[in-house]
């Protein structure tokens, strides 16, 4: 488990083939921060711009560790293909405070950023969310987007007939709109997102079992 409170910026620096087949995935080597390393083992969990990985292994003094990531999580999904900046999340411990929400490192779907803009001392984030996520997203609640804890200021349910840049998946779903403040945009890598770029989401884990209720006739 996670919180979405992003513990280190991180960089893909290296991205290896593990086979030559559609079905292999990909050897992912991430450059971390002084230090972030020193309470790490081989096998711990480590979330990469919100999804979850396992560390392979790891040099210390190197600043680095390795991941294996297949091709089905790389199919799921956003900037963990090539070379770039990452969030980084280390795995929630017993007694850490919960600082962010319960985040469990699965990313449910792509999003597409629609709008990226300063108002006032802050920023307006504004993403597509597709449709099989829109009705979980509410005003006041909580999204991870990149693997950082967010709190939704508004949502606009979408149609195709409100522009042809919606990608089929997103027609019908609905646009949620973030602020960022400045702490946020210096330590984490979502001041790196563009109009168009796509972003890992992953929906309130209570509202995923409220929902499964709900959806459960009565016995």
């Amino acid at each position: 488990m996670f919180t979405g409170i992003i513990t280190g910026l991180g960089r893909i620096t290296a991205v290896h083939a593990l086979g030559s087949e559609p079905a292999h995935g990909k050897q992912l080597a991430i450059e971390t921060p002084p230090g972030y390393l020193d309470d790490v083992q081989p096998g711990d969990s480590i979330a990469l711009n919100g999804a979850c990985m396992t560390v392979t292994s790891l040099d210390a003094a190197q600043r680095r560790f390795d991941i294996d990531i297949s091709a089905e999580s790389l199919a799921k999904t956003a900037g963990l293909d090539q070379p770039g900046p990452v969030n980084l999340e280390k795995a929630l411990r017993a007694n850490d405070r919960l600082g962010g929400h319960l985040v469990s490192g699965h990313v449910d779907g792509i999003g597409s950023v629609t709008h990226f803009a300063p108002v006032g001392e802050s920023w307006e984030l504004r993403i597509a969310a597709p449709r099989e996520l829109a009705r979980f997203m509410a005003y006041k609640g909580s999204v991870t987007v990149n693997g950082v804890s967010l709190t939704v200021n508004r949502v606009n349910d979408l149609e195709r007939s409100l522009g042809s840049d919606l990608q089929p998946e997103q027609a019908h779903g609905c646009e949620i709109s973030i602020n960022l403040i400045p702490h946020t945009l210096q330590n984490t890598a979502l001041g790196s997102l563009v109009v168009g770029g796509r972003v890992n989401l992953e929906i309130d884990l209570i509202a995923r079992y409220v929902e499964r209720m709900l959806s459960q006739p009565p016995r």
